[in-house]
């Protein structure tokens, strides 16, 4: 049964905990990338070692029936958010402190930072776990009616976590950096304050969040596993929904982890040991943080909504050439500023910002089709494997990406990476034509 709190109301709860979920997912995939480029580590390692990070979100379907039989969802959410925090705290205390010529030449070992990967790697885990409590949570803790009104409340603060995750907390890293000139010491501060907000919210959850105290019945365990794996392969058209799946976003797979290094590498090119350094931007990290972890993912989101509307107008089936297009061409803008190296920063925020707007709206299509491809009995189980393979899409070309930028450059990587729209367009093709006509429309009442 469900024990009303005193602030049951979910406008004391719902806006916080999908604030929590989304910091942790950003500090482990979006601002470690960053702290490694800056700690300067070479770019085929820190893609490799950053990618791993996103094996958690790759295999959470395989404990996600424990967090439903275990204790209650509640418990989950405070004991995640209880670890994340005490994990930031202890990031913050064990930052290595790599000599300023490693970091000038871009030769700090990896090695120096094997705990603090470690920790990530846990606060990944912890980050995942609290996904599934807290969506878990989400459905339990008021009625279908309430839950419908607050999806885009959800929705709204776990974006705002992506600009404080991406834009502010590595603005607030730049400006450090500036008053003390000294960049260890620098993403040390953010991370406590990054530990001091997720202790804070946690301590606000204890008290805000409702008690939902019920015993889980056999009937209420969900689909049987084994069954739903083997639903989802057996489906029609299952292998060439997986490769649309895995290769759709093959080109933003490969830029999307050099990006950031990309806007902060100095941009005199070097060759050591046959590999290129350097040939960035070398922007400052505050710069970084306001362009393209503030206005960028305020473009990517405006993206992302007009891509809804789009679809909802003309279906999935007449949007996916459209959304290819978007999706992949705006890569351009990498060409250009790779080759220009331009200054003025009016021109690198129009250009991130448009290729961010493109990448919002173009993957709506991909989402839209995972729930197309979803579809039946188990739906939610199988949207969960289509996020997993979501997931896989990411690893694979973010293993190979530092390995390949440090073999051509970032000049000739972005060319590559726009090249990889070819097989965008290819499993588009083939998926256009086996989509339903109707998917996606909008239900004139």
């Amino acid at each position: 049964m469900l024990q009303e709190s005193r602030h049951s109301s979910p406008w004391w709860w719902v806006p916080t905990l999908y604030f929590a979920e989304g910091v942790p997912y950003f500090l482990v995939n979006n601002i470690s990338v960053m702290i490694f480029a800056k700690m300067g580590i070479p770019n085929d390692q820190l893609a490799f070692f950053t990618t791993l990070l996103y094996f958690p979100w790759f295999l959470k379907g395989l404990w996600s029936p424990l967090v439903d039989v275990v204790k209650t969802k509640r418990w989950w959410i405070i004991t995640m958010q209880v670890l994340m925090a005490a994990l930031c705290v202890l990031l913050t205390i064990s930052l290595p402190h790599p000599e300023a010529t490693m970091i000038a030449d871009k030769t700090t070992p990896v090695s120096m930072f094997w705990l603090t990967l470690v920790l990530f790697i846990i606060t990944a885990f912890a980050s995942a776990t609290h996904d599934i409590a807290a969506d878990g949570y989400y459905m339990l803790a008021h009625d279908s009616g309430s839950q419908a009104r607050f999806i885009g409340i959800r929705s709204t603060f776990y974006r705002i976590a992506m600009v404080f995750g991406q834009g502010v907390l590595v603005f607030i890293a730049g400006r450090f950096e500036k008053s003390t000139g000294d960049i260890p010491l620098s993403w040390q501060l953010t991370l406590g304050i990054t530990a001091i907000v997720l202790f804070a919210i946690t301590i606000y959850h204890i008290f805000a969040l409702p008690k939902v105290e019920r015993s889980v019945t056999d009937t209420e365990r969900g689909p049987n596993m084994v069954e739903a794996f083997k639903t989802f392969f057996t489906k029609p058209g299952v292998v060439l929904a997986i490769c649309f799946m895995l290769l759709y976003r093959m080109a933003e797979g490969l830029l999307v982890k050099l990006s950031l290094p990309f806007l902060v590498d100095t941009p005199e090119v070097m060759v050591r040991d046959g590999q290129l350094f350097g040939g960035g931007l070398g922007l400052d990290t505050d710069v970084v943080g306001l362009i393209y972890g503030t206005i960028g993912v305020l473009f990517l989101l405006l993206g992302g909504i007009l891509g809804g509307i789009f679809i909802s107008r003309r279906g999935l089936k007449r949007s996916l050439w459209i959304m290819a297009a978007f999706l992949t061409l705006p890569n351009l803008v990498y060409v250009y500023l790779s080759a220009a190296q331009p200054s003025d920063l009016w021109i690198i925020g129009s250009a991130i910002s448009f290729e961010q707007f493109g990448y919002g709206f173009g993957f709506t299509a991909y989402m839209m089709y995972m729930m197309y491809f979803a579809q039946g009995e188990y739906k939610t189980s199988h949207y969960a494997i289509c996020t997993a393979f979501m997931a896989l899409s990411m690893m694979i070309p973010g293993f190979v990406a530092g390995k390949i930028e440090l073999a051509v450059g970032y000049y000739w990587f972005f060319w590559l990476a726009v090249g990889c729209s070819v097989v965008t367009f290819a499993v588009t093709y083939f998926v256009h034509r086996q989509v339903d006509e109707n998917y996606g429309l909008k239900v004139e009442k």
